[in-house]
C-alpha cells in the first residue's frame, strides 16, 4: 500500500555510491531481466492487489512502455551497474498478471490502465459454493506443477505477432454495431480497444475453435467495453441501455428485463448472456444506489 513510485518494481540508482544499482528485494526486475535474456520462454510478473496503490503512480512507466514500445530508462550510465542495464524493453515473451479486490481500502483503475488490460472477472456460482461446503478436502498446491508446459510456446507464438487464423468480417461487423450505437451518448471505445478486441477475438478462436463468435464477442464486451463504465444513474442510464440492446436477441425486451428483480430470466434471451447478465446488475446497482461501476457489483 506503500507504492507512490517505480522503484518496488524496478529498483533504483544508489546516489550515495556511485555505478550503483538497488534492485527490489522482491525480485521484479530480475524477472524483466531474465525474460529479456531468454526470449524462447513466457514468464509472468504477477502483482497480487496491486490496486492497494494508485496503479497509475507505480506502474507509470510500463505503461507507457507497452504504448510506445520504448524502453525504460533506469540509470544514466552508458555501462550496466551490478549487471543492470541502463535502459531495459519490455519484451514480448513478459505476460503482467494483476489480481483486485474491491473495498474501501482500495483504488479503481483510470481510463489509461483499462485501455492497455482485459479484465477477468471472477465469481462463483451457488453450485460451485455448494461443492464447496459439501465436498471440502485439503488442497494440493504442487497438483498443479508442470501443467502448463505444453502452453508455453503458445503464449510465445501469439506474444511475438504470429497473426493467428483470421476471423474479422463478422467480428468487425458487431464492432461497429456497437461503436455506432455507443457513439451516440459519447460512451464509443478508441482505436486501441478496437485492435485489442479483434486480436483478442482471432486468438480466442484459434485456442478454442469450438467457441462460436457470439461467445467470443461476449467474452470481449466483458473485458474490454464494460470494465470502463462508472458512474451515476444520469451517466451510466442510456449506456447501459444501448448496451443491453445489443446484448439481446430481442432489443424491444430490456425495458421488461432491467426492472425485473430476478436475473434468472435472462436464459435464453440474450444474445451475449455474460455481459448482458453484468450489465443488469449494473443497472440495478444505479436504480438502487444511484451510482455503478463494473467492480463493484
Amino acid at each position: 500500500a506503500d507504492w507512490t513510485n517505480r522503484d518496488p518494481l524496478l529498483g533504483y540508482a544508489n546516489g550515495l555510491i556511485e555505478k550503483n544499482y538497488v534492485k527490489p528485494e522482491n525480485g521484479a526486475l530480475d524477472l524483466l531481466l531474465a525474460a529479456r535474456n531468454n526470449l524462447t520462454r513466457p514468464y509472468f510478473l504477477i502483482l497480487d492487489e496491486m490496486n492497494l496503490s494508485h496503479v497509475e503512480r507505480y506502474f507509470a512507466d510500463f505503461l507507457s512502455a507497452i504504448e510506445s514500445e520504448e524502453k525504460i530508462a533506469l540509470h544514466p550510465g552508458s555501462e550496466e551497474w551490478d549487471n543492470v542495464p541502463s535502459r531495459i524493453q519490455l519484451s514480448n515473451n513478459l505476460f503482467i498478471i494483476g489480481t483486485v479486490n474491491i473495498d474501501e481500502t482500495t483504488y479503481m483503475f483510470s481510463p489509461k490502465v483499462l485501455d492497455r488490460a482485459h479484465v477477468i472477472e471472477f465469481r462463483v456460482s451457488a453450485e460451485e459454493i455448494k461443492n464447496f461446503l459439501t465436498q471440502r478436502k485439503e488442497i494440493d498446491v504442487n497438483a498443479a506443477n508442470h501443467l502448463g508446459v505444453k502452453m508455453a510456446q503458445n503464449f510465445i507464438k501469439f506474444a511475438s505477432g504470429i497473426p493467428p487464423k483470421r476471423i474479422g468480417h463478422e467480428i468487425n461487423q458487431n464492432l461497429l454495431t456497437f461503436f455506432d450505437e455507443l457513439k451516440k451518448c459519447g460512451a464509443e471505445f478508441g482505436y486501441r480497444s478496437a485492435g485489442e478486441i479483434i486480436r483478442f477475438c482471432d486468438i480466442v478462436r484459434s485456442v478454442e475453435p469450438s467457441w462460436s463468435i457470439d461467445k467470443i464477442v461476449d467474452a470481449a464486451i466483458m473485458q474490454k467495453l464494460l470494465p470502463k463504465l462508472h458512474g451515476s444513474r444520469r451517466k451510466l442510464d442510456s449506456p447501459l441501455h444501448i448496451l443491453g440492446r445489443l446484448c439481446l436477441i430481442d432489443p424491444d425486451v430490456v425495458d421488461s428485463i432491467f426492472t425485473s428483480a430476478d436475473a434468472n430470466n435472462l436464459l435464453g434471451k440474450a444474445k451475449y448472456p455474460l455481459s448482458f447478465e453484468k450489465i443488469w446488475r449494473m443497472y440495478r446497482g444505479i436504480v438502487d444506489n444511484g451510482f455503478a461501476s463494473y467492480a463493484d457489483v
